[in-house]
């Protein structure tokens, strides 16, 4: 068995129904320095993410009930934490759709230990290396949007937004004054991860004025676009 390079203080979520491969994953990323978080199924993994925040998910597709799609579809709602899905499907089309999905890698059943912790490394190494090059801040009028530390604040006091809420106002953030595109948003927010989010963008505009608009009826900063998408006025 081939030992897994652990990066220190780093947390890895396992959710796949099989207790075997639950058993053999866990049992290697302990022995190499790793907290490991177990899930039998796709619900307790929801729950044990938000329960203990995982630096690192990894996410098996086939299983009974909630399916690793959908885990990943509801995982990407609520962050931005890396996800490698582990499946015995081989197709394109599959790997295609873990791609949008928003995943960051995928590995084909049966793996082995080595190669398993080559891929963790690698997607682990590759998004620290993302948030450090995101480092940077974006004043929009009286709103600033930090990058690195994920963190807006709107005249100097801290806003609490979610991870959708967050990459939203980041991606309207970076074009100050211009007019952004309804599906590039949806993009940026959920990675074209679903078919029909034109109410779900909506919904989430309305709490974003809740949150920056002095009257979110009459909203100031966050404009609407009609027939095109919104703005975000400096």
């Amino acid at each position: 068995m081939h030992e897994l390079d652990a990066v220190s203080g780093q947390r890895v979520l396992v959710v796949d129904d099989d207790f075997a491969m639950r058993l053999l994953v866990g049992e290697a990323l302990q022995q190499s320095g790793f907290e490991v978080v177990e899930a039998s199924d796709g619900e307790e993994g929801l729950s044990l993410f938000r329960e203990q925040p995982p630096s690192i998910v990894l996410l098996d597709v086939m299983m009974p009930g909630m399916d690793g799609w959908e885990v990943c579809a509801r995982l990407r709602e609520l962050a931005d934490t890396p996800v490698i899905l582990l499946t015995a499907k081989t197709s394109e089309a599959d790997k295609l759709r873990g791609f949008r999905l928003g995943v960051d890698d995928y590995i084909t059943k049966p793996f082995s230990l080595a190669e398993l912790g080559a891929r963790l490394r690698a997607v682990l190494t590759r998004t620290a290396g993302q948030r450090t090059e995101q480092a940077s801040a974006m004043q929009v009028g009286a709103l600033r949007v930090d990058l690195g530390r994920r963190e807006v604040t709107l005249d100097g006091q801290a806003l609490d937004l979610t991870p959708t809420e967050f990459r939203l106002l980041a991606c309207l953030a970076a074009h100050p004054g211009q007019a952004v595109a309804q599906a590039d948003l949806v993009k940026e927010a959920w990675g074209g991860l679903r078919q029909e989010t034109g109410s779900a963008l909506r919904r989430y505009i309305w709490f974003l004025r809740q949150k920056i608009e002095i009257d979110p009826d009459n909203p100031q900063r966050l404009l609407t676009v009609r027939g095109f998408g919104y703005r975000l006025e400096p």
